[in-house]
């Protein structure tokens, strides 16, 4: 499965150029400052391919 990952500053970002013509079947998507290290999206992407990779 192939999945992506976006991370976008603010709400008014526009996520759906990041992966604009790459063909994916999921989509992770956090609007998070760079600061933050919080990134709850990118946690369950990370953890999801953990478990499928078992």
């Amino acid at each position: 499965m192939r999945v992506g990952y976006i991370r976008v500053s603010s709400v008014d970002q526009n996520t759906v150029r990041q992966l604009y013509g790459i063909e994916i079947e999921r989509t992770f998507a956090d609007k998070v400052s760079g600061r933050d290290t919080a990134r709850p999206k990118l946690e369950e992407l990370l953890a999801s391919s953990a478990t499928a990779t078992r």
